[in-house]
């Protein structure tokens, strides 16, 4: 599922500061579900390190499934 995503995925959140590897929020569709993906890539290696896969929930992001919910203190 996740390969899917990082392969015809569209990056939504960019963490170029990330360490060791910069990283980046992917979302796509699999089997008809949003999907997100948070992967780094090693880019003197190319490996790309898949750290964390969920689905996005309505309480932290817009029906888009891409838009962080603004929540007020």
């Amino acid at each position: 599922m996740a390969e899917k995503v990082l392969i015809s995925g569209e990056v939504i959140e960019d963490y170029p500061d990330d360490s060791p590897y910069p990283s980046a929020l992917l979302f796509g569709w699999v089997n008809g579900e949003p999907l997100h993906v948070v992967a780094a890539l090693d880019s003197e290696s190319g490996y790309c390190f898949v750290i964390t896969v969920y689905k996005p929930d309505m309480e932290h992001f817009e029906s888009d499934h891409k838009t962080r919910r603004e929540h007020g203190n």
